[in-house]
């Protein structure tokens, strides 16, 4: 069997939810050692391997900006009797790619080859506790944690090889999971064999240094992801694909708009229908059969009345009931005297912006299947969070948490969207009430009608220019996005950022929500809208002083990260100054998120009879600290600002109060094929700084380089996104060109 056979045959089909095929037995580490299992009994368990178990202090993870994992357990590892490695880890695979950069880590870490990795990922009963999947967190925080555990694990394994070869540790070399006598290279052992019939789980207490970027055989390649061929091929199981006997599949009665409650309903012609299942349990309403067609025309026969939602705003007043509603500011930053300037200083600008709601609309929506069996339920999930899910679970069934097992297969496209899990909440609800495994899968309606937004914001922005073409004041007011994007990094002396409104849907003033419905994370939440008018508003200051964008970006940065990409990307782009107004135009935005700087710069050609914008082509350079996989890097890259396009040009979703107008594709328009440009890379190499994020800073900037390269192209200027058609037309009509 080769070794891609060996690790694809390794794989834990997602819909086996008994014993391990590694560990020998179903458990849940986490559970069994805070209820006090000791190591004899732990190995009676496992059996045979040299299981490593590494601890991180909880004032180490709340200096990271996070919760700890269990103590008793962060990242572990298991080298089999067969030397080969199987790493356990809460984050899931949804295309990003880091089931093969976490093997990376590990394999380099440990020295042995990547295909002597096997990844189980998303499993609550397997894997060491993880708050989800989002945040770009995956490498730049758990990554040092795993590579942390794989090399401990080294060092355990090079003690045994030292007893076994009787030389000092520091007389050894190892290389591809093989330990060998430096002097003596004959004299080896493999860690399979050190790992043969041998019970030995340790805490390391000694530290174990990682591996610098010259040491890396595995990092900062692009090997072939695990994960394609199968996905390639349609072999690769999403939770759509999953059965188990006797499925049931349901629909559950809806809401027409948020708000709305439910005063009556009829099950009795639904519950006459052949095969029919209905369930009402308290505010859960459902139909369910063996067929999903059979589950649809059943929920049609359902007849339901509605309390009408309360009033609130639609698309077009929400801007003015953010700023009503929102309650006393966060103050993000303040230094200077930006009160005073904001009084007497000449040469001031001020714009405003505006942004509406924004979808995930993911390829696959939102799925689960749930089977109790035995007292267990175990849900199969499309979720970016499988921790928080089980513990919803746990809380609506009542369960105790080691009753509950949540699966992650892989998930058709997040965002941040699959944060939220209702489907898995509901999905496990019914399988409790009907006895039988049940699938819910939301339609693409459900899909928009429950999403969890990219909020709607408004920015407020004065800023002033000295005589040398200096930034003297910066007052920045941001309603409905929140903070993320809005920091500062050009050198401004005087400052004032706040802050009107949290994120979510919380309650603000008059007992009135923010946000009508719920909003959440997408994308780098919010610091699209922020470096929308951050960097529009810089490209107003550049036009009204006569000064090149990018000159006027470099006058008044300080920062080497910023300013070494924002140099990368002009020179790889070949940006020349001067305004071209011919139709075709150039823009730059620079971006900082999850640790990662960019900047891009765009070429775009705008069609002046429709309002069309076509983009040609972006360069974005990036740095993000080493690399641990280029390609990956760079294909991450190229999906944000593919989806970039659309909230850029075309995503905006419509409402009225509770009611959401666009439920499907036919009225919400997502990037297409034709849209997107020739995309250039450039990894900006900066290997003394650890990995940062990569899945969302280069989405940050695309909506300020386009509408920057519209204005250069047409003298037109937007302050609203989506960029339309309609759009584009009225502000052509009304620029001159100057």
């Amino acid at each position: 069997m080769t070794p891609r056979a060996s690790r694809e045959a390794r794989r834990e089909p997602p819909g086996d939810y008994g014993a391990s095929p590694d560990l020998g037995v179903d458990l849940d580490l986490g559970t069994l050692f805070r209820d006090g299992l000791d190591r004899r009994s732990f190995f009676r368990l496992v059996g045979g391997g040299v299981a490593v178990f590494v601890t991180l202090g909880a004032e180490d993870l709340f200096a990271q900006g996070r919760r700890p994992y269990p103590e008793d357990l962060n990242a572990y590892l298991l080298i089999g009797a067969d030397g080969r490695v199987t790493v356990f880890t809460g984050k899931i695979e949804m295309g990003q790619g880091v089931e093969t950069s976490q093997a990376q880590m590990v394999a380099d870490e440990l020295d042995v080859a990547l295909d002597a990795v096997d990844m189980v990922m998303g499993d609550t009963d397997r894997c060491p506790w993880d708050m989800g999947t989002f945040g770009s967190l995956t490498t730049r925080m758990f990554g040092p944690v795993l590579r942390a555990a794989a090399a401990e694990a080294r060092l355990v394994l090079l003690d045994l090889a030292a007893a076994r070869l009787g030389v000092a540790r520091e007389a050894l070399t190892v290389a591809a999971g093989v330990v060998a006598v430096a002097a003596e290279p004959g004299r080896r052992v493999t860690y399979g064999e050190l790992a043969q019939g041998r019970q030995i789980a340790r805490l390391v207490g000694e530290k174990a240094v990682l591996r610098q970027v010259e040491q890396f055989r595995v990092m900062g390649r692009s090997p072939e992801r695990f994960d394609a061929r199968a996905k390639v091929t349609g072999a690769a199981q999403f939770t759509g694909d999953l059965k188990r006997p006797g499925l049931l599949h349901a629909r559950i009665l809806r809401p027409p708009a948020h708000g709305a409650e439910l005063t009556s309903v009829d099950t009795a012609a639904a519950a006459r229908l052949p095969g029919v299942v209905v369930v009402r349990e308290e505010d859960l309403v459902a139909v369910l059969h063996p067929t999903p067609d059979g589950a649809a025309t059943a929920l049609a026969a359902l007849r339901a009345e509605w309390s009408a939602p309360p009033a609130g705003p639609d698309t077009e007043t929400i801007f003015a009931h953010l700023r009503r509603t929102a309650t006393e500011p966060q103050q993000v930053d303040l230094r200077g005297e930006p009160e005073a300037l904001l009084e007497g200083a000449s040469g001031r600008l001020t714009s405003t912006f505006h942004k509406g709601y924004v979808a995930h609309a993911p390829l696959e929506p939102h799925v689960a299947l749930a089977e109790l069996v035995d007292g267990k339920m175990t849900v199969w999930a499309s979720t970016q969070t499988p921790f928080p899910t089980r513990d919803s679970i746990v809380a609506a069934l009542g369960l105790p948490e080691d009753k509950v097992r949540v699966l992650t297969p892989y998930v058709g496209g997040g965002f941040g969207g699959k944060s939220a899990h209702r489907q898995a909440v509901e999905a496990a609800r019914l399988a409790r009430a009907t006895a039988r495994p049940v699938a819910v899968a939301w339609t693409r309606e459900e899909e928009f009608f429950y999403d969890t937004f990219d909020p709607a914001a408004v920015v407020e922005f004065t800023t002033a220019l000295d005589g040398a073409g200096h930034l003297s004041l910066w007052s920045y007011d941001v309603w409905g996005a929140g903070s993320r994007g809005a920091e500062l990094y050009y050198d401004v002396r005087n400052v004032r950022i706040r802050s009107y409104g949290a994120r979510g849907s919380a309650i603000q003033r008059d007992g009135r929500r923010l946000h009508p419905f719920a909003v959440g994370p997408w994308r780098a939440p919010g610091a699209n809208m922020n470096a929308f008018a951050r960097e529009s508003h810089l490209d107003i200051v550049a036009a009204a002083a006569g000064l090149d964008p990018v000159e006027l970006r470099l006058r008044n940065l300080v920062d080497p990260r910023m300013r070494g990409v924002l140099v990368a990307a002009a020179e790889a782009f070949g940006w020349k100054s001067g305004r071209a107004l011919s139709g075709s135009g150039q823009g730059v935005a620079c971006g900082i998120d999850a640790g990662t700087y960019v900047a891009l710069m765009a070429e775009v050609e705008v069609e002046r009879a429709s309002g069309r914008i076509q983009v040609k082509r972006v360069v974005c350079a990036q740095d993000m600290g080493m690399v641990v996989n280029p390609e990956g890097a760079k294909m991450q890259i190229e999906g944000c600002i593919t989806m970039g396009l659309g909230y850029t040009l075309s995503e905006e979703l419509r409402f009225e109060g509770g009611r959401i107008l666009d439920r499907n594709f036919d009225t919400y328009e997502i990037p297409r094929f034709s849209w997107v440009p020739k995309i250039e890379s450039v990894l900006v190499a900066n290997d003394a700084l650890a990995p940062q994020g990569g899945g969302e800073p280069a989405i940050v900037p695309t909506g300020a380089v386009l509408a920057n390269a519209l204005f250069d192209a047409t003298g037109a200027r937007l302050f609203r996104l989506p960029l339309t058609p309609e759009r584009v037309r009225t502000a052509l009509a009304r620029a001159v060109p100057s």
